[in-house]
């Protein structure tokens, strides 16, 4: 069966791909979703899932249950779920020799794969315990450790079509030119270089040449995009806006190569003209992420202003302290991220664009404190006055008098992750 997202090269649309797998974002996703005839594609990195449960504890085929156990709450159709994976290849085991770290990598392919996942994001781009470490990775070894992973994918597609003839087709993402998963950690505006046209066409030339090689050339076919850095990025408090001016000849560049489009990472928090302009100039894909629980933190930190003004300080889920104390118990994912004096940290584990904090979102003591919230401010819901919510939710305000957002503490929370899809939405109608 054919893959509709092999219809992006045509350039007649482009595609949001949310890169999340947090339950109230992926359900305010699917709910928004309802009134657009186009799949929404939900993707994992290889650090949230893989055959090891990553840092979600969910394996590839756990995390498409989840996913779809969430479409299935919300009324939300199966066929209407694309399921993608992000950074798929040895991101998390760089520490490793490449035989242990790409026999790893396999498995997770295939059990991507088996679990219906039809978009691969395929990366090969870090060095590996056995790789000199002080010397640039070539694009030869790029290429090469990526079509093996593209034959694992073929090979346990072939298998999968013996028992369903009618099995999708995957497509494959090529390229990397952005950070690890989460954005930069480097503040510097002047550092960051958008994709060279020489660049772009040597990992297409390299990647050509290996696809024949390997005797598999009829497959370039599914490649459909290739990850570049057309000049957007994010740090903990800096974001660096697209400029199509800087990016103009990676662009027309594409014109010589009308099978492919570009996959744009790290689009978080850009203007929806931009995301739209970059649509436009051939940045198809466009991946978002942390954005979307950077909205959903602001929700809950919303109503827990609220709440402070309503409930007895005794009966308070106290959202905000419980979600500073456990990352305080528990700095691993964000303590090598965050710098500076400690007020300096304090503020960045609530504030930063890099939102380390959506790792901790799935931890019961959090899903209690927000469970907790949710109820305490629905138990108040009526008296909660039409500027108290302006004056903590403006945007959701207007959207409550005007009928569109029901006034309910779940409801007003997830209209803060619709306001991201709803640029992305606009970016995408090219």
């Amino acid at each position: 069966m054919r893959n509709p997202l092999l219809a992006l090269p045509e350039r007649k649309f482009a595609v949001p791909s949310y890169c999340t797998a947090n339950e109230l974002v992926i359900e305010a996703l699917f709910e928004q979703g309802k009134n657009f005839d186009w799949p929404i594609l939900i993707e994992g990195t290889a650090n949230q899932i893989n055959q090891f449960g990553g840092y979600t504890g969910m394996k590839p085929a756990d995390f498409r249950d989840y996913v779809f156990a969430i479409a299935d709450r919300v009324n939300f159709p199966h066929e209407k779920v694309f399921l993608g994976g992000d950074h798929m290849g040895p991101l998390v085991w760089s520490n490793l020799p490449e035989k242990e770290a790409m026999s790893n990598s396999r498995e997770l392919l295939r059990l991507c794969m088996l679990a219906g996942f039809k978009k691969i994001h395929l990366d090969t781009s870090m060095k590996l315990a056995d790789d000199n470490p002080d010397t640039r990775l070539s694009d030869e070894v790029i290429a090469e450790r990526g079509v093996i992973l593209l034959e694992e994918c073929e090979k346990t597609y072939q298998e999968m079509l013996k028992v369903n003839p009618d099995e999708m087709r995957p497509v494959y993402v090529i390229g990397s030119e952005v950070p690890i998963p989460g954005g930069s950690q480097d503040e510097d505006e002047d550092s960051l270089q958008v994709t060279s046209v020489k660049d772009f066409e040597a990992t297409i030339e390299t990647y050509k040449r290996k696809f024949s090689e390997h005797g598999i050339s009829e497959l370039w076919q599914d490649v459909i995009a290739v990850v570049v850095q057309p000049g957007v990025e994010f740090g903990d408090n800096s974001i660096h806006f697209y400029d199509r001016t800087k990016s103009r000849k990676l662009c027309a560049s594409l014109n010589l190569h009308t099978n492919v489009i570009f996959e744009g990472h790290s689009t978080d928090y850009q203007p929806a003209e931009r995301l739209h302009e970059m649509a436009q100039d051939g940045v198809a894909i466009l991946k978002v992420g942390p954005a979307l629980t950077f909205a959903l933190r602001q929700g809950l930190f919303a109503l827990s202003m609220i709440e402070r003004e309503f409930i007895d300080e005794d009966k308070r889920a106290n959202f905000i302290e419980t979600l500073e104390r456990v990352m305080l118990e528990n700095p691993a994912n964000w303590i090598k991220h965050y710098h500076g004096s400690e007020h300096d940290k304090f503020i960045a584990r609530k504030y930063s664009y890099s939102d380390r904090c959506r790792y901790y979102f799935s931890l019961p003591e959090i899903k209690a404190a927000i469970t907790k919230l949710f109820a305490n401010i629905d138990s108040v819901i009526n008296k909660i006055p039409a500027g108290m919510l302006k004056q903590f939710m403006p945007r959701q305000y207007f959207r409550v008098r005007d009928g569109i957002v029901q006034m309910k503490a779940a409801s007003l929370v997830k209209d803060c992750v619709n306001e991201i899809a709803d640029d992305y939405n606009y970016a995408v109608k090219i």
